[in-house]
């Protein structure tokens, strides 16, 4: 796709977003059985159902603009992702790898806060109302999820991880 307008932008933008939004409704339900916190386990539960509403949301913002609805390769989430996979593939004291999945989780909504900020200003510029008021939606429901991340992380599960048996060990040493 040529890059020749704001709209080619928006279109391209859209695309990128729609697959990193795919690659999270597959990853999440991944997350959410590695978690032990029972809150976060539900925190990423309830995300993956609000993810599914993300991408019918973009299925039909492509609608609305008389576009197909496919998308394109997000490296960026694949890369992500991979983190996550990779945490959640390693050995140690759950705590510690509750608050390394909340780490991970809070990277996937900072880049989609990105990439939110950026379509709403797109559509705003293009004079997309509606559409304007689905990304602003989903946007807001990026940034309630990274405050239920980090109101998870400082309400215990970042001291379960410093008060692990490891920390404990080296503490000795």
């Amino acid at each position: 796709m040529s890059l020749d307008s704001l709209r080619d932008l928006f279109i391209n933008e859209l695309r990128d977003t729609l697959h990193a939004e795919k690659q999270l409704v597959a990853a999440l339900p991944r997350m959410a059985r590695a978690a032990q916190s029972p809150a976060l386990k539900a925190a990423f539960q309830k995300h993956h159902g609000e993810t599914e509403i993300h991408v019918q949301r973009l299925e039909d913002i492509f609608g609305t603009l008389g576009e197909t609805a496919r998308g394109k390769r997000c490296a960026g989430m694949e890369g992500i992702v991979e983190e996550g996979k990779e945490i959640m593939q390693e050995d140690g004291e759950e705590p510690v790898i509750d608050a390394a999945l909340i780490a991970a989780a809070q990277k996937v909504e900072h880049y989609e806060m990105a990439a939110y900020g950026c379509l709403n200003t797109y559509a705003n510029l293009l004079g997309e109302r509606e559409i304007e008021k689905l990304l602003k939606q989903t946007l807001a429901e990026e940034e309630a999820t990274d405050k239920t991340l980090t109101k998870l992380g400082q309400g215990g599960i970042n001291q379960a991880a410093l008060n692990a048996r490891g920390d404990e060990e080296d503490q000795e040493d």
